[in-house]
C-alpha cells in the first residue's frame, strides 16, 4: 500500500553580510560565526563565500513551527551581526557588489568547488532559499516532481529579489537565475519514468568521478540527496520572513494538492521542458508584471489571477495543513509586487531626492536591511 506522505517542512535560507552604516559586503569573523554556532548549533553555517552565512530549519511538522524556527534563526543572526556593526539581507543579489571582491570560505568542499568551477564558481555571489517537503515514498518523489514541475516559474516569479548586479539594473527581476545558469546540471528538472531511471542517470555520473553523490546536483527541484524529501531550489533569497513562510505553505500545499489527485488516479498534465522554460524565463524577466503562459487556456494570464487560481486548487489541502493564513498571503504578495519592483522604487525614489547612482543604491540596501527585519 502506498504510504501517505506526512508532509513535514525545512527551511534552508542564505544570506549576505553588510556593514549596517556603509551597506557594503563584509566577511563573516570568526567572532560572529561563534557565536551563531553557540546559539543555534548546527542550523547556522558558513556558505561558499565569506560575505555569506546559511541557515536550516529543523524538520517541522507544520507551517506555523516552521515560522517560529525561521523567525528565531532570522532575528538571532540580525542580533548577532549587530554587535559587530553588521547586517544580514536576504536578497539574491547585492545591489551593488563586485564578485571579483570576494574570496570563498575556506573549508574542504568549497576549495574542491573552486577548482572544478573555476571562475564560474567565483560569480556565485547569489542567495536563494530551499523548501524540503517530506515524500518518504522514492517513486512518489520522482512522480511529484514531474508534476510540480508546471509550477517553478510561479515560484520564481514571487520570489524574484536580484534586480541589480554590480551596481547595474540587469532588466531582470531575477538575476540569480542567469548567474547560476552557468553550473553544470542547473536549470529545470528532466522528466524520468521512474526511481530506477533517475538513480541510473545519477550513478552514470557517480561512476565516472564527475560527481561524488546527488548533492552536486542542482536542478530548480530535486530529490534531496540526505533526506526523504523534494527539495525546491528555485526560489530568490526572500527580504520578508512572511513572504518566505507563504511560498514554503503554497509548495508543501502544491505537493499535497499533486498526491491527493493521485489517490483518485488523476494526475497534473505534464508539459515540455521548452514550454515551461518559457515561463521559467519570463518569471526572471518580468517577475510577476507579464503574468504567466497558461498552456492549457492558451494564454498569458495575468498573475492575480493565477493567484487566485492557485488558492482555489490548494484550498482543501491548506484547510488540511492547517496552512490556510500563510497560503492567503499571496494574494497581498501578489498586490505589493516582487522585492525587485520594491528595490527599484526605493533606487527610483533616491534618485529623484538627489541621490547619485551609488547612493541610490545604498538606499537600496538600506531599505533591505528593513526588510529583513520586518516581521521580527
Amino acid at each position: 500500500m502506498t504510504q501517505t506522505p506526512d508532509f513535514t517542512l525545512g527551511i534552508e535560507e542564505e544570506y549576505l553580510l553588510v556593514d549596517a552604516d556603509t551597506g557594503r559586503l563584509a566577511a563573516a569573523p570568526e567572532a560572529l560565526m561563534k557565536a551563531c554556532k553557540q546559539a543555534l548549533g548546527d542550523q547556522v553555517s558558513p556558505e561558499f563565500l565569506r560575505c555569506q552565512i546559511e541557515i536550516g530549519t529543523p524538520v517541522c511538522p507544520d507551517i506555523r513551527t516552521a515560522r517560529d524556527h525561521l523567525r528565531r534563526l532570522r532575528a538571532t543572526i540580525a542580533d548577532k551581526a549587530a554587535e559587530h556593526g553588521l547586517a544580514p539581507i536576504a536578497a539574491a543579489c547585492h545591489p551593488m557588489a563586485d564578485w571579483r571582491d570576494q574570496d570563498h570560505t575556506d573549508k574542504d568542499r568549497y576549495n574542491q568547488l573552486s577548482r572544478e568551477m573555476g571562475g564560474v564558481a567565483r560569480r556565485m555571489l547569489i542567495c536563494g532559499m530551499h523548501v524540503h517537503v517530506g515524500i518518504p515514498e522514492q517513486a512518489q518523489r520522482i512522480d511529484l516532481m514531474n508534476q510540480f514541475s508546471y509550477f517553478l516559474p510561479h515560484l520564481l516569479a514571487l520570489s524574484a529579489s536580484s534586480p541589480f548586479w554590480q551596481g547595474e539594473d540587469t532588466g531582470l527581476a531575477s538575476y540569480r537565475t542567469t548567474v547560476f545558469g552557468d553550473m553544470p546540471r542547473t536549470g529545470l528538472p528532466p522528466a524520468f519514468g521512474s526511481w530506477d531511471e533517475y538513480d541510473r542517470s545519477v550513478t552514470a555520473l557517480t561512476r565516472l568521478g564527475i560527481i561524488e553523490d546527488s548533492s552536486k546536483i542542482w536542478w530548480d527541484l530535486r530529490p534531496s540527496c540526505k533526506f526523504p524529501t523534494l527539495e525546491t531550489r528555485i526560489c530568490d533569497a526572500c527580504p520578508r520572513l512572511d513572504d518566505a513562510i507563504t511560498l514554503a505553505a503554497l509548495i508543501q500545499a502544491t505537493l499535497r494538492m499533486l498526491w491527493r489527485l493521485s489517490r483518485r488516479n488523476l494526475r497534473w498534465r505534464r508539459y515540455d521542458s521548452f514550454l515551461l522554460s518559457e515561463n521559467r524565463w519570463r518569471a526572471a524577466r518580468y517577475g510577476t508584471t507579464e503574468g504567466q503562459i497558461d498552456f492549457g487556456a492558451g494564454d498569458i494570464i495575468p498573475f492575480e489571477q493565477i493567484a487566485e487560481d492557485w488558492l482555489a486548487l490548494v484550498a482543501e489541502d491548506a484547510d488540511a495543513l492547517d496552512s490556510q493564513p500563510a497560503v492567503a498571503h499571496l494574494r497581498d504578495m501578489v498586490a505589493r509586487g516582487t522585492s525587485a519592483e520594491r528595490q527599484r522604487a526605493t533606487a527610483a525614489g533616491a534618485r529623484e531626492a538627489g541621490a547619485d547612482p551609488a547612493q541610490a543604491l545604498r538606499a537600496v540596501t538600506r531599505h533591505l536591511i528593513e526588510e529583513f527585519r520586518h516581521d521580527l
